[in-house]
Parts: structure tokens; C-alpha cells; sequence
């Protein structure tokens, strides 16, 4: 599949993100086991995501959402622009973040720390994917869907410059022969 001048191939059906995604909601669904937290979805990227999890937990919850981002283009830029935050109290209570994919781990980590100077009870993390660069700087997240290298993905939430968030599959770009 070609999106402007990049090549993808599909990485993950739809189908297996379905079954991940519903396990990944009996962990959290079990963990939380009278309680009741608050999912912080990171737009926009993580909306597919958190729209199907949410449909499967049946714990009592809360929603709300923040916008952070930290990429341009197929790269993180290393810096954070916070362009929507989050206005509500959340001390004394249960948090989980949820994000479409832990690259850098910089954006988690920066919104972990924030809510835990709120006051916040308790801060997890829940990932459809996590990649290799944010399991070697160790970035704590409870709850992780896929384990992937280093590459660029998009499809189910995910975008190259603003595209390619509706498609049902994860797709990984394919990197010409003099990049690999």
C-alpha cells in the first residue's frame, strides 16, 4: 500500500488487534475490581484504541482526554507541545493512560509525572504497541498489546502526516532496500 511517498505492508490484522484488545481490557477489568479509574486517552492517535477497550471494561469508570505530541512527520521530535490538557482534579484517583504506541516513552513519561504530582492515587499505562526504544530506556507500562522494532507504523488510530488513521490493520512501512 502506498500513502504519499511512503510504501506499507500490513504488520497486524485487524483481527488480531481485536483479540489483544479485549485481553488487554480483562487484565485491567480484573485489576480493577471495585475501583474506579479514569482513562486518560492520548489523542489523537490513540482514539481506535480507547474506543474499543472502553466498550469491553466493566469496571465503573471514567473518561476524559489530553493532547499531547511530540512527532513530525515518521519522527518524534523530542519535544512536547501540549495542545489540549486536562483541567479536572484528579487527586486521590486511579489513572490510566492510554496510548496508541510508546516510541521515545517521552510523551508517557511526561504525562505520568504530571499526574502523579496531581495527586493522583494511582498512574498506569495501557499501549496497543510499545517499541524496542522505549522497552530499552524502561518505560513502565502495565499494559501492553504488541512488542514491535524500531519502524513506522500506522492504521487503527495511527498516522503519517494526518493520514491513514481509519484503516483497520497496522501497517509498517517498507524501507527501500538502501535503508534496511
Amino acid at each position: 500500500m502506498k500513502l504519499k511517498d511512503l510504501e506499507f505492508k500490513k504488520l497486524i490484522p485487524s483481527d488480531r488487534i481485536e483479540k489483544k484488545v479485549a485481553s488487554l481490557a480483562d487484565q485491567i477489568n480484573k485489576d480493577y475490581e471495585n475501583k474506579t479509574p479514569v482513562f486518560l486517552p492520548v489523542l489523537n492517535g490513540s482514539f481506535m484504541f480507547a474506543s474499543d477497550l472502553l466498550k469491553d471494561i466493566t469496571v465503573l469508570c471514567r473518561v476524559s482526554f489530553v493532547k499531547i505530541s511530540s512527532y513530525s512527520g515518521t519522527a518524534s521530535t523530542g519535544q512536547l507541545k501540549t495542545l489540549i490538557g486536562h483541567d479536572e482534579s484528579l487527586f486521590g484517583l486511579d489513572i490510566i493512560i492510554v496510548e496508541d504506541i510508546v516510541d521515545s516513552g517521552l510523551t508517557l513519561q511526561k504525562i505520568m509525572e504530571d499526574l502523579k504530582g496531581r495527586g493522583a492515587k494511582s498512574v498506569e499505562a495501557v499501549a496497543l504497541l510499545r517499541k524496542q526504544s522505549a522497552r530499552e530506556k524502561n518505560i513502565e507500562v502495565k499494559y501492553v498489546g504488541f512488542e514491535l522494532d524500531n519502524e513506522f507504523v500506522l492504521g487503527y488510530g495511527l498516522d503519517y502526516d494526518g493520514l491513514g488513521r481509519n484503516l483497520r490493520d497496522i501497517y509498517k512501512q517498507v524501507l527501500p532496500s538502501s535503508e534496511k
